[in-house]
């Protein structure tokens, strides 16, 4: 991966429907707190590893998830209109043998003799660091370089429809979890705006059961009344 990107050179939204902003504005909430706690855990004790281990899966999982979603639906979209994906296509390649790494580096960890759990430990820091740095500079170049070519080549209502296929696709669990990560991520407006699109077209047992399992223990009660006071819910 070229690892240079540019800070001046972004493209404007202009009114187009935004395919990705949400998704990786949560993957790179949840992928620099994971960061920040692998640095900070406490070797010598074995419950807050077995956390930060834990949490480390279940981001693996969702980010696996995310990866085998985008190339099934928009690849797969975007080649079906002649539009070449193969750099992005060996980018995810690149992020599957990370996700093996990091498995086997976490395992390393847990099994670690008392005396090189230490060193374990910050082979893992190093190594996540190294995946988050090419997996923020991968979410750069889709939204600066995937996006346009989506715009170019969808109408807004076209990728609307990719993205609820990706939605359809995943059982209730797994939607919950992406919108345990999505939701404390984004900015209010965009809060309301999916959450509002939800209630106006879910059933209102489906955006119920969000609103009580994935968002209010997400957010902060100033957060969630903000919320609430948009989509006229109770607070």
């Amino acid at each position: 991966m070229n690892h240079h990107v540019s800070l001046t050179d972004i493209p404007d939204l202009n009114g187009r429907y935004d395919l990705y902003g949400g998704v990786h504005k949560g993957l790179r909430r949840a992928g620099c707190d994971l960061l920040c706690r692998l640095g900070a855990v406490d070797h010598d004790k074995t419950e807050e590893i077995d956390a930060v281990i834990a949490r480390l899966r279940a981001y693996l999982d969702l980010a696996a998830s995310h990866v085998m979603h985008e190339d099934e639906n928009i690849h797969k979209a975007l080649r079906e209109r002649g539009v070449p994906t193969s750099a992005i296509d060996h980018q995810h390649d690149d992020h599957r043998r990370d996700f093996a790494d990091l498995e086997a580096l976490a395992v390393r960890v847990e099994t670690a003799a008392p005396h090189l759990r230490k060193a374990a430990c910050r082979t893992l820091y190093l190594a996540f660091a190294a995946y988050i740095a090419d997996d923020l500079a991968h979410m750069h170049e889709e939204e600066t370089a995937t996006a346009p070519a989506l715009w170019r080549a969808f109408t807004d209502e076209e990728l609307m429809g990719v993205e609820m296929r990706i939605v359809s696709s995943m059982a209730p669990e797994e939607n919950m979890a992406f919108m345990r990560t999505m939701i404390p991520a984004m900015n209010p407006a965009e809060r309301a705006a999916l959450l509002g699109a939800m209630k106006n077209g879910a059933p209102p047992e489906v955006f119920n059961a969000v609103i009580e399992f994935a968002v209010r223990p997400s957010l902060s009660d100033t957060a969630f009344d903000d919320l609430a006071e948009r989509l006229q819910i109770a607070a």
